[in-house]
């Protein structure tokens, strides 16, 4: 796995990494002989223009964080990581055996993901230069321009990560199964889907229109970082799956019709004008909107100001598990009709049982992704998930007037799918999944606020579907091998918390499972396989199941006598 790491154009990314001049070509063509992956990283402060035509297909956006990109099939991915190296390169997790370095970087970075002999392309630089680089365990015969440079130092080295036994079951065939079944079956694992109903996407997943937009702050916070790298990733991922079409002509039903988030009142229009104007985010990311713009667009009059996300839109999520686990081809068992009620550990394997006891699937490794029913299962029932129930209202597009774009405030409306528009979602604290009255109710005076009364039907049929969400308390998703919560200690970093071996979760996606979903599994599915993170290690450690149990044994300590 050779990455390169430093600033440098994209002209350099493509002519020297991609079409493979920086490295050791012999090289490079025996790893694509033995079927290895290339994993290439590149640190930029800002993003330049596309030059090469495979990289200009999914290129990112020019927005900070990190940004994978997956060429050949995923044969060779490379992370473009923007923003400020001495700030991203201690964010990366990653072992790396390259390094092309044009300019001055952080040494102590470089030491840390260096492996055993990797070699760095730098400057020749001054001698304060050269004696940081022997510093950091960096050694060269010969003081050229460029320099090129091992790393020899004899610090202990992080052991190797063992290959992983590439078996794993899956519980459930919602957005989250059915995204993790795709990233591993790409990597070469057998994998079995276990599923209690006869077809996928059958509970929070069900809806027929999901909404996918990211999420915009004045400070950046960790769920502004996460949401937008989960939103490009999987724009990414569908475009990499066939691409969506609202008349089905694409694997994916849907559309990038782009996303109206209207300003609530005066005050939250301003905090939406000066988000945008603080982080010059480039236009086909977000736009803002005054509330004549907003009113064009939008076909009503309304008195504030709006974000719009030209690249968002809306999906049905059954269309895209349909096309993530058509992707896995035949690594993919399926076992539906058949519900998961009890994991038992049988030396290095799990065994999921169902009714009766009787065994349904066993694997290496069990991945939890039923949402709400994991809450049954004595392994994460202990986890401070809850459900909350969400009501969409469906509405015969020919009773208004169609929406050229998906439009939200307290509430969202989608353009119409077969001729049904969506409208919702309401947020109960109950299970109860028959549809009410009053939550309709709720959905279209939401609705009229937003396009008048006018434009919405008086009294239309009750017609929609409930689903409950799965959460968790911070709101964040719940990604990597759970914690073990019988072990005894008190643990005080997440590195320090017991887990169970091989048994790991993607749970607590809560209303934004479309776009969590595809970023979720690659970041399990890198965990598994010992590879470089796709997210940063504050964004990886934020969602981290173990969290909760830190949280929890702090509590308990600062309450003890």
């Amino acid at each position: 796995m050779p990455p390169a790491s430093g600033t440098r154009s994209v002209q350099a990314l493509a002519d020297r990494v991609i079409l493979d001049l920086a490295f050791d070509g012999k090289r490079l063509a025996a790893a694509r002989a033995a079927g290895g992956m290339l994993h290439y990283i590149a640190v930029m402060p800002a993003l330049p223009a596309a030059a090469d035509p495979e990289l200009a297909a999914c290129w990112p956006v020019d927005v900070p964080g990190l940004h994978r990109l997956e060429l050949d099939g995923g044969r060779t991915v490379v992370d473009v990581v923007l923003g400020e190296p001495d700030t991203l390169l201690p964010e990366i997790s990653a072992r790396v055996d390259e390094f092309f370095a044009p300019g001055p970087a952080p040494l102590r970075a470089l030491s840390r993901l260096a492996v055993p002999g990797a070699r760095l392309v730098t400057q020749l630089g001054d001698e304060a230069w050269r004696r940081g680089l022997r510093a950091a365990g960096f050694s060269w015969d010969a003081e050229t321009e460029p320099l090129e440079a091992r790393y020899t130092s004899r610090k202990p080295q992080p052991p190797q990560p063992a290959p992983p036994v590439r078996s794993a079951v899956v519980i459930g065939a919602g957005v989250a199964g059915a995204a993790a079944c795709e990233r591993l079956c790409a990597r070469g694992w057998q994998v079995t889907l276990v599923e209690r109903h006869d077809e996928p996407a059958q509970e929070a997943s069900g809806n027929r229109a999901g909404i996918f937009m990211p999420l915009l702050s004045r400070d950046d916070n960790i769920p502004t970082r996460l949401t937008r790298a989960a939103y490009l990733y999987a724009l990414r991922r569908w475009h990499a799956l066939g691409g969506m079409a609202p008349d089905g002509s694409a694997p994916i039903v849907g559309q990038q019709c782009g996303v109206l988030q209207l300003a609530r009142d005066a005050e939250h229009a301003a905090l939406q004008r000066e988000v945008a104007d603080a982080w010059r985010y480039p236009p086909e990311y977000v736009r803002w909107l005054d509330d004549a713009q907003a009113s064009a667009l939008l076909g009503s009059a309304t008195p504030h100001g709006a974000w719009l996300f030209p690249l968002g839109g809306w999906a049905n999520p059954a269309s895209v598990c349909r096309a993530m686990l058509a992707a896995c081809g035949n690594r993919l068992r399926r076992v539906f009709h058949a519900e998961a009620l009890s994991l038992e550990r049988a030396g290095e394997r799990w065994l999921v049982r169902g009714g009766g006891g009787a065994i349904l699937a066993d694997g290496a490794h069990v991945i939890v992704a039923n949402g709400a029913g994991a809450m049954q299962l004595p392994q994460t029932a202990p986890l401070p998930l809850y459900t909350m129930r969400g009501q969409v209202t469906h509405l015969a597009a020919d009773t208004f007037a169609a929406l050229p774009l998906v439009v939200c405030r307290e509430a969202y409306m989608t353009p119409a799918m077969d001729g049904i528009a969506s409208v919702g979602a309401t947020y109960d604290r109950a299970g109860d999944r028959a549809l009410w009255p009053a939550s309709q109710a709720e959905n279209l005076e939401r609705a009229r606020e937003i396009l008048g009364r006018h434009r919405v039907p008086a009294e239309p049929p009750l017609a929609g579907r409930v689903g409950l969400r799965c959460m968790a308390p911070d709101r964040l998703p719940l990604v990597g091998t759970l914690p073990d919560y019988t072990a005894a200690g008190q643990p005080e970093r997440l590195r320090d918390v017991a887990r169970h071996p091989g048994l790991h979760a993607l749970l607590g996606y809560a209303s934004r499972g479309l776009i969590w979903a595809p970023l979720a599994a690659e970041l399990l599915a890198c965990n598994l396989e010992g590879q470089a993170s796709p997210l940063e290690t504050t964004l990886a450690a934020a969602l981290d199941p173990g969290r909760f149990l830190l949280k929890s044994r702090r509590k308990t300590v600062a309450g003890a006598p």
